[in-house]
Order: C-alpha cells, then sequence, then structure tokens
C-alpha cells in the first residue's frame, strides 16, 4: 500500500477550521494515528530532528590554518634552506608554523555545535494518541496526523495545530521574543497572521506554562519553525573579524616587502658576485626578518588573556577572536527583557475611582517595599489602607493562580510559579501586609470563569465569613470597564482615561472589579456580569530597567558604541523603555523612533538603511528579520554585536560581529550559536566585555609595534653590511633566536599590560583601520634607527679594530638582542615615560625579560648553544658598553614622548 500524500508543510494550518486540518492530515483527534499509518508516514518524511550536515574532517580543518600569507613567507624560506644545507634553520621555521596550525585548527567547529544543539530538540518526550491510547515517546517519533497531548510542564516536540484546549498557556519567548506567557485559543485566524500572534498554533521548542490540550501535529523536522530557523543558522555565513581582515591587509604588504627584499638582495649579491649559496642564504635572513613569526602566537595569547579576564567579569568566550571584535564594536543590539530589563513583573501604580493614585516602591519579587500617596501637604505618605485599596489588592489577591514562593532550600530568592503578571498582583498584596495564606484560607475560590484570550476576562467567586459572596473580576480596562456601567458614564470615562494614561508610561495595566453577589455560572460566562460589576481600580505595571544599564548605556554613548533594542514586547512598550534608558535620543533633530516587524517588512532595503541612524527601537521582529536588521547594519558599515536568548535569535547571533548569548534565560541553541554567553544575562557585562576587547587590541598594537620595529633592525642591519661590503653581522639561527626566543619571551607578557583606563572614552576602530597607522610609523623610525645605528655602528667599529669576525657577530647579536628588551619597555605606552610606569607594572612582562637574560646568558656562554648558533663568549668587561649602546633606543624614545607630552599641554592650555 502507497504511503498517502501529505499537504505542504507550508500550508497555513492556522487559518483552516480544526475539521478541514484533521480532514487534510488524515488523522482523528480521539483515536490518533494508527501504527500501520505512522509506519508509512515516517518512511515518507522521516524522523523529527534536523537534518545533520556532514562533519568536517580534521585533517581539512587543520590545513585550512596554513592559509595565511605570513604561513606562506616562511613556508618559502624552510624549503629553500633545505637544499643549501642548513637544516636547523628549516626545522626552527617549520616548528613555529606547525605550533601556529595546532593553535588555530583548536578554536574551528563553532557552526558544528551550534546545530547539535539545534538537533536535542529531537530528544525530547511526548504523549500522543495512537491506537486510541495515550502513548510516551521520544519527539523524534512523531509524524504529521499524530495526536499531541499537553499538559502544564510539557516541552512541545512539533508544529501542531490546537483542536481542543483548556486555560491553555505557553512560554513563547524563546521562539517569538514575547517576554510572558501566551493564551491559546483553537479558533481559525487570518492568514496574514504573524508567528506571534498564531493564538491557535503550538511550536517546537516552546512549553507549557498552564493548561492542557490536545493538538495535531503539522510539522516535524526541519519543516517546522524550529527547523527553519536550523537553515537560517546553518546558511549563516560568519564574518571576518575586523582583526583578521587588517591582518590579511598586512600579509599582503609583508609579502609583496619580503619578495621585493628576497630579489634585492640576491640582485646586490650576485653584484658583488658572491657565491649564490651564500647570496640565497642571506636572502632567506632577510626574508625570515620581515616576518614576525610571534604575531600569530601573541594574537592567540592576547585573546586568551582577554578571555580570561573577561570571564571573571561574567562573560564566556566561546571564540577568542570575539574579543578583539568587542573592541570595534559600533552597535550594540539588545534584547530588552532579562538584559535591560530585571524581567520580574512588579507594580508600580494604582488608580482608584475618585481619581486616587498610589504608588508601589520596591522592585522584583522581594517583598521590600511600600505604598505610598500624596499626603495633606503634597508631600508622599504611607498610603491608607483603607476599605476601597483594600478590596483592590483582595481581588488582585484571589482573581489569581500563581503562587509566590520565599527563600527555601534550593531557592535563593524570592520567585514566582505561574504567570509573571499575576505573580506580581501577588508582591503588591504582600508590601500592603496582607496575608495571603490567611486570605486564601478565609476567603477559598468556589468557583471561577478561567482567563479567555477572546474576552481578555478572568473571575473568581470567593465566600468569606460575615460577608456575602462576591466574584472579583480581572482583565483588560477595556473588557472589564463594559461590564461597570452601573458605575455611570462619568466614572468610565475617567477610568478609561487613567488607563490611557497608565499605558502611556509603558505599564501593562489590568483593571479589577466586583460584583457583590454570587452570580457566576460558567454556561453563561462573562455575559451574566455586565452592568452589574463595580469598578475597584487600575493597576500598572512594568518590567523595570536594570539599574545599572542606565550608566552603562551612557558609557557605550561616550564610546562611540550605538545600542539598538530589539525586543518581542509591543512598540511603546519598548520605546518607553528604551527612553528612559537613554537607548532612545529625544532631544536630537531627529528624535530616534520604533518600528514593529509589520512596519520592517514593508521597508525596502534602501529605506531601512536610510532610516538605520534614527531607529531606536525594533519591536515584534521575527527570526529573518532579526537576521536582516544585522545584514543591514553590516551593510552599513557597523561592527555589530547582538544579543539574545531564544531559538529565534540562533540566526542573528550565528551572522553578527560578535553574537554574545544569555546564560541564564539563553537556550542552548542561542549559547551555541553565540561567540560570547554572558552569565548574567547584563547588558552592563556586555559593556564591560567591550572595554576588555578595547584593551586586547591596544595591548595586540602594542606587540605589532615591538615585532615591525625589530623586524626593521634586523633588515637594516643586514642590508647596511651588504651595501657596505661587509661580512653577515648576524647568522641565520641568531635571526631566528632573535625573532623567536627575544621576541617570543617578551611579546607574550607585553600582551598582559594592564588596562590604562581611559579605553571607554575613545572611539571605535574603524573597520579598515590599519595596523601599523602614521603614529605608530614615526615610532618605529625613533626605534629601529636607533637600534640599527647602535648595533650597525658597534658592528663596524669592531670589526675597524681588528676584532675577530666570530666575536663581533657575537657582540652585535647581543647589542640587537638588549635593543629589544629596551624596545618592549617603549612599548608599554605612547605617551607616558617607561620610567615613571616601572617595570612591574606588568609582572609578567618583568618575568619574560628576566627569562629573555637568562637566555641571551645561555647561548653566549653555554658550549652547546655556541655550537649550534655560532657564538662564542664575549668578554664580561665589553657587556656594559653593549648595555650602554643598546640603552640608547630607550632615551630616544623617551625624547620623543617629552616633546610629545608638551604639545599635548600646550594643546590642552589654548582649549584645543
Amino acid at each position: 500500500m502507497h504511503p498517502p500524500e501529505l499537504p505542504d508543510p507550508g500550508t497555513p494550518w492556522h487559518a483552516m477550521p480544526t475539521t478541514a486540518v484533521l480532514a487534510a492530515l488524515r488523522s482523528d483527534a480521539a483515536h490518533g494515528l494508527g501504527a500501520d499509518d505512522v509506519a508509512r508516514r515516517q518512511a515518507l518524511v522521516g524522523p523529527n530532528s534536523l537534518p545533520e550536515p556532514p562533519a568536517r574532517p580534521l585533517w581539512r580543518i587543520f590545513l585550512r590554518q596554513f592559509k595565511s600569507p605570513l604561513i606562506y613567507i616562511l613556508f618559502v624560506a624552510a624549503v629553500i634552506a633545505v637544499p643549501l644545507g642548513h637544516l636547523t634553520d628549516a626545522f626552527v621555521i617549520l616548528g613555529v608554523v606547525l605550533a601556529n596550525a595546532l593553535i588555530g585548527a583548536a578554536q574551528e567547529g563553532r557552526a558544528e555545535r551550534s546545530m547539535a544543539a539545534l538537533r536535542k530538540l529531537s530528544a525530547l518526550r511526548v504523549r500522543v494518541q495512537r491506537d486510541g491510547q495515550e502513548q510516551p515517546l521520544e519527539a523524534s517519533a512523531l509524524v504529521p496526523g499524530d495526536i499531541l497531548l499537553l499538559a502544564a510542564g510539557d516541552a512541545v516536540g512539533a508544529d501542531a495545530r490546537l483542536i481542543e484546549l483548556a486555560q491553555l498557556q505557553l512560554a513563547e519567548a524563546a521562539l517569538t521574543g514575547e517576554s510572558v506567557p501566551v493564551a491559546k485559543r483553537p479558533a481559525e485566524l487570518p492568514e496574514p497572521t504573524g508567528l506571534a500572534d498564531r493564538h491557535n498554533m503550538v511550536y517546537a521548542g516552546t512549553h507549557v506554562t498552564a493548561g492542557r490540550a490536545r493538538a495535531v501535529v503539522v510539522a516535524t523536522g526541519a519543516h517546522t519553525e524550529v527547523g527553519r530557523i536550523a537553515g537560517l543558522t546553518e546558511r549563516a555565513v560568519e564574518p571576518r573579524t575586523p582583526l583578521e581582515r587588517r591582518l590579511e591587509q598586512f600579509g599582503r604588504s609583508l609579502v609583496a616587502a619580503a619578495l621585493g627584499l628576497f630579489v634585492l638582495v640576491v640582485l646586490l649579491g650576485l653584484w658583488r658576485e658572491l657565491p649564490l649559496a651564500d647570496v640565497l642564504m642571506v636572502a632567506i635572513s632577510q626574508m625570515v626578518s620581515m616576518v614576525p613569526e610571534g604575531l600569530p602566537v601573541a594574537m592567540t595569547i592576547a585573546l586568551a588573556v582577554g578571555m580570561q579576564r573577561m570571564a571573571a567579569q561574567g562573560a564566556i568566550v566561546r571564540r577568542l577572536s570575539a574579543v578583539e571584535t568587542l573592541g570595534s564594536t559600533t552597535v550594540i543590539c539588545t534584547d530588552k527583557t532579562g538584559t535591560l530589563t530585571r524581567n520580574e513583573m512588579t507594580v508600580t501604580q494604582l488608580w482608584l475611582p475618585g481619581d486616587r493614585t498610589v504608588s508601589a516602591s520596591g522592585i522584583g519579587y522581594a517583598p521590600a517595599g511600600a505604598l505610598h500617596e500624596a499626603g495633606p501637604d503634597g508631600r508622599p505618605a504611607p498610603a491608607r489602607l483603607d476599605a476601597a485599596l483594600t478590596q483592590l489588592l483582595q481581588a488582585a489577591a484571589l482573581c489569581n493562580d500563581a503562587e509566590w514562593l520565599p527563600p527555601e532550600g534550593e531557592r535563593t530568592q524570592w520567585s514566582v510559579l505561574g504567570d509573571p503578571t499575576e505573580g506580581a498582583l501577588l508582591v503588591l498584596a504582600g508590601k500592603a501586609g496582607l496575608d495571603l495564606a490567611r486570605l486564601r484560607r478565609e476567603a477559598p475560590r468556589e468557583a471561577e470563569l478561567p482567563f479567555d484570550s477572546d474576552s481578555k476576562l478572568m473571575a473568581t467567586r470567593h465566600h468569606q465569613a460575615d460577608a456575602p459572596r462576591r466574584v472579583f473580576i480581572k482583565g483588560a480596562p477595556e473588557a472589564v470597564l463594559r461590564l461597570c456601567a452601573a458605575d455611570g458614564v462619568a466614572a468610565v470615562q475617567a477610568a478609561r482615561a487613567a488607563a490611557d494614561a497608565l499605558a502611556a508610561q509603558a505599564l501593562r495595566v489590568l483593571a479589577l472589579a466586583v460584583v457583590d453577589d454570587d452570580a457566576l455560572a460558567p454556561d453563561a460566562g462573562f455575559d451574566l456580569l455586565a452592568g452589574r460589576a463595580r469598578l475597584l481600580g487600575l493597576v500598572g505595571q512594568i518590567d523595570p530597567p536594570r539599574p545599572e544599564v542606565r550608566a552603562a548605556v551612557a558609557e557605550c554613548r561616550a564610546a562611540g558604541i550605538r545600542p539598538v533594542m530589539v525586543t518581542g514586547d509591543h512598540k511603546l512598550t519598548g520605546l518607553a523603555i528604551a527612553r528612559e534608558l537613554g537607548i532612545a535620543r529625544q532631544d536630537a533633530q531627529t528624535p530616534d523612533r520604533a518600528v514593529d516587524g509589520l512596519e520592517l517588512e514593508r521597508m525596502g532595503e534602501a529605506d531601512l538603511r536610510a532610516s538605520l541612524d534614527h531607529i531606536a527601537v525594533f519591536a515584534r521582529v521575527q527570526p529573518a528579520q532579526k537576521l536582516r536588521i544585522v545584514q543591514a547594519l553590516q551593510a552599513h558599515g557597523e561592527v555589530v554585536a547582538m544579543t539574545g536568548d531564544g531559538v529565534n535569535d540562533a540566526p542573528a547571533l550565528a551572522r553578527a560581529d560578535v553574537g554574545v548569548a544569555m546564560g541564564i534565560t539563553g537556550t542552548e541553541v542561542a549559547k551555541s550559536a553565540a561567540k560570547i554567553v554572558v552569565t548574567d544575562d547584563n547588558f552592563a557585562t556586555l559593556v564591560h566585555a567591550v572595554e576588555q576587547g578595547r584593551v586586547v587590541y591596544a595591548n595586540l598594537k602594542k606587540v605589532i609595534l615591538y615585532l615591525f620595529a625589530t623586524s626593521i633592525d634586523e633588515v637594516a642591519v643586514l642590508l647596511l653590511a651588504l651595501l657596505g661590503g661587509y661580512p653577515l653581522p648576524l647568522a641565520a639561527v641568531q635571526i631566528l633566536w632573535i625573532n623567536i626566543v627575544t621576541e617570543g619571551t617578551l611579546t607574550v607578557n607585553l600582551v598582559m599590560d594592564p588596562p590604562d583606563g581611559d579605553e571607554m572614552q575613545r572611539a571605535p576602530l574603524p573597520a579598515d583601520d590599519r595596523l601599523i597607522d602614521r603614529e605608530m610609523l614615526g615610532r618605529v623610525l625613533v626605534m629601529a634607527c636607533t637600534a640599527v645605528v647602535a648595533t650597525f655602528g658597534w658592528f663596524a667599529w669592531r670589526l675597524h679594530a681588528g676584532v675577530p669576525i666570530e666575536l663581533v657577530r657575537s657582540e652585535t647579536f647581543t647589542v640587537l638582542a638588549v635593543s629589544q628588551w629596551f624596545n618592549v619597555l617603549n612599548c608599554q605606552s605612547a605617551t607616558r615615560s617607561a620610567l615613571r610606569l616601572g617595570v612591574l607594572r606588568n609582572r609578567w612582562l618583568a618575568g619574560g625579560l628576566g627569562l629573555s637574560v637568562l637566555l641571551q646568558a645561555a647561548v653566549l656562554y653555554a658550549p652547546p648553544m655556541n655550537a649550534l648558533f655560532h657564538t662564542v663568549p664575549v668578554a664580561p668587561a665589553d657587556l656594559l658598553p653593549i648595555l650602554g649602546a643598546a640603552s640608547s633606543v630607550l632615551w630616544a624614545e623617551e625624547l620623543r614622548k617629552l616633546v610629545l607630552r608638551w604639545r599635548l599641554r600646550r594643546r590642552r592650555a589654548q582649549g584645543r
């Protein structure tokens, strides 16, 4: 028997009646699918899991690490050295190349981890109706047409259309960004309805917070919304980091310079009629001198140090290159709920008939806080807990399905079980001093009309001793006020105006009312209460901003970074929070605005890019739209950091220059797609990470300055000797010693330099920033020229004095090495004196200098090292003059810094 033809997975199931959905899927709501149907459908559509891309072999990952111009130069040098008989030089060079490749290979595979986390969804356990019986099974066994049984606490294993339900609410924040549970209903919806508003559908990756339901599976595997997001994540092209782009540009320049230098040396050697083998070895030495072999290792260590420092501040780096990218970030796209805000709904305002306003202090779920209102003198005073306010608070506590839990056992703080909006009402009553346990015990619930998303109302009936039965009503203001006609037109209009005023403050507004009799009939619904309810008041609540975020936003703006809110919440709510925190500017000539998902969908690419500078909030956006926002900002020339916590954020996190996942609320999908995980979900922590990224880049620039100056020293000394008719002042292995050992013991410690303190007062580094800019080039010329004069001058003077060439080379080798010790002190600051900074400012660098001194002594005085590196012992009496000659690089740079500080003081005095 042939398997049945199943409908197109793209069918708009939300726009069809349940009977039509069941008919299209050939399923039965009561009986479910039979075993034969399930087997045929599994053969047709496959398992309910995401497709696994082929794993990249280890050898290919390893070979990718050799795609660098710097590595090509070293390879050429090693290959040429072998036939010339310089095997030691060749093996040293290849060792450096191999170590660099191993380090790089260890950082690969982030995309595979992201897809692996998405595939974990298939390990869920679900309940289905098959062959007329309830059966538990793995979500991977689901097929279209299965009848899915859902209850509070269940995870949804596939996309499904709701058939029947009771008080069903789902947490969809991971998929849609909606910050509160979403109430569901089974009625069909218009076809253009957006994903977040499809209240008759449930989706894989979400979970049930309340109620129960029966739903028919309409999509599995790659055809689910999660599956489409997985496809977007897989297709998202990860951009190269700014440092990678700069290193590539730097590498190309070095390749051209090294090849030109190689040709120049060969031509000069042939012109002087030197042996070809010697000429080629000299040319190889020059090429090696041009290549900063220590740069790849120093870069990796610098990023690793930054990673450790960021981890201590609550930001876990999953990919090292993200550290330096943070330092270049110009835009931070951040979620609102839990990142900018506390993710704890809090009541802040109450309004009672008679235009009485009460404010509530304290934030979050802790009972700290109190109720206040204006006293006779207009100053805030404790609120009068009279009959009107008491009954409003009782209604908020009794017409409520949440639980307020104190710290106990592993629960270290006050928390809410259930809807956060209802939990905030319990906290409010607790702040007013109501004994909630006693209240619920003395006024038990006798009947209820559960919350209904169509009516936007909930009602409960309670009986209290010596008091009539009462029905408390809670819901949207417009819905509750329709039941309060008995209050009079003027009272209702005043309440509507008050509700509008609260909503304009970005507060989520609820109305509470009471019917003073026992009228409550489930069959009649809320119609029985119409015209009989008496309004008790309005309650306004908000998810309050984190107290430290406003200062962090201001710090961002001072650092030239623009924060942008990307939220699943409503546009007005997001804009109000953005204005409060300083994300949305109101004092600009063109005030910042908010754009929701529908408006964004109607905007063309040109319109979007033209409007980007003045959009501070993107609200109610879909996963593909988040990806589009990131791409538009990048096309606008921005370096984008994107925060997220849900499945829906994964493609944008993967595409952003720096994807930042939330550690507390973040899904495994988001964490795997991101490069950085913020453990406390705090925007301020991310800002601290940006600062550390700038520290890392500044330290890398110090290393590049040091390595480049050293390379020029060696090249210039060798060229001067060749042009002047002198013998070679350095052996090839001595050049390698300086490049790998002397520099290596210093560069890996120079990157440990502490922050200067003004990192967040500088503008972000432009994406096309050169590794060697004009200022650095000027410093290189000062240091290199001084070192060349000292080194070559010593070499020429000692030769003319008749000193044996072997000793002269050893002394010249030592002068050049000691010059690098002073140069590393020069590189610690562009303006501050090395004498004032002191060696102990960076204890790692002090240790590296000590180690370098010991190794230089070993290479001069240990016989095995003498043979390997062509050195002879230098007389102790000559060491002090060598030290004096080499220190000239320090005094030359100190003079430059002195002049620069004088010029800066003059500019400040002139107000420039």
